[in-house]
């Protein structure tokens, strides 16, 4: 489909006739040499020049046009193509302790390989919003700032590995950590209470300078957001006494985190549970609808354009043949 950007500048078309028609037409300077007999010197000039005369108007009058048109930007519409709308900000926090390489998830499968495998489908799924990835050990780290492209955070969260972050737990920490990522993009213009944290760990706050529920306080007044998962397979009583499973998670302190944030918790003791956890998620923080339409544009100014050139050349020559 053809468009006009700037179907106005179609009103420059009778500039030149009125130029003509309304402007006094240029006089001679200066003394000029009379010659009774230079009409009898070549009968043909005189016809040749009116040729001439009248062939450069026709060329001056196409370059012309050809400049309207350049000019009124005729553009070639694609069909329509969906854009996603400007979505949720999303902050993935992810424990990489040391206990994350526990297999009691899945079949020869560690705690952390399955959070990435259904993370990371969670993380393709928000087509339209910002995600970014937080590694937590004995400290946290951001590995992805908050972007748009989804397949480069998917690819960091696999490339995660046990223990890079430190061996220890710090929650308070990584919350933290979240509070600045909000308040840098508060600063860049976004709106309080579009951010929200998703924290998954396997344990308790051992490690760190900020307690975490003081740390949810924080975030609260802040208006982020916190949905906290606890994974690991759930702690029962061994056939020869004691407890298995994962008894080190603080379930008490991850609800309060939720809970004084406005967030919820999520408990996931198989591979499941946490794809159900994270489909959870997706109902309580859709991603942006996909409801707006863009057409892709392609300019064709320069046709026209080049079009005046080519045809300024012979409209030159002409002139110079008529001077002679």
């Amino acid at each position: 489909m053809i468009h006009l950007a700037w179907p106005w500048m179609f009103a420059a078309l009778p500039l030149p006739w009125l130029a003509a028609r309304w402007l006094p037409a240029a006089r001679p300077q200066g003394a000029a040499l009379f010659l009774p007999f230079a009409a009898a010197l070549d009968g043909g000039a005189a016809e040749v020049a009116r040729r001439s005369g009248r062939a450069r108007r026709w060329l001056f009058a196409l370059v012309w046009l050809a400049l309207v048109a350049a000019a009124v930007r005729p553009q070639w519409l694609g069909e329509p193509q969906p854009v996603a709308t400007t979505g949720r900000r999303l902050l993935l926090a992810v424990d990489v302790s040391g206990s994350m390489a526990t297999r009691d998830m899945a079949d020869n499968a560690s705690r952390l390989q399955v959070v990435q495998q259904v993370a990371g489908e969670f993380v393709r799924r928000r087509q339209g919003d910002q995600v970014g990835l937080i590694l937590f050990g004995t400290r946290p780290y951001l590995q992805a700032p908050l972007t748009t492209d989804l397949a480069t955070v998917d690819q960091f969260l696999h490339e995660a590995a046990v223990g890079v972050a430190g061996p220890q737990t710090a929650i308070g920490d990584a919350i933290g950590l979240a509070i600045k990522r909000l308040k840098a993009q508060t600063a860049a213009g976004a709106k309080p209470g579009e951010m929200v944290l998703i924290l998954l760990t396997d344990g308790g706050n051992d490690a760190g300078e900020m307690p975490p529920i003081e740390a949810a306080k924080i975030a609260a007044a802040e208006h982020l957001r916190i949905y906290t998962i606890g994974v690991g397979a759930e702690a029962h009583a061994g056939f020869f006494g004691g407890n298995t499973g994962n008894t080190d998670l603080d379930v008490q302190t991850l609800k309060d985190i939720a809970r004084i944030t406005g967030g919820a918790y999520f408990r996931a003791g198989d591979v499941d549970a946490l794809q159900k956890v994270y489909a959870r998620i997706d109902r309580l923080e859709p991603a942006a609808g996909r409801d707006q339409w863009v057409r892709p544009r392609d300019d064709w100014f320069w046709l026209p354009l080049a079009l005046a050139l080519v045809l300024s050349l012979p409209a030159a020559l002409l002139r110079e043949r008529a001077w002679r």
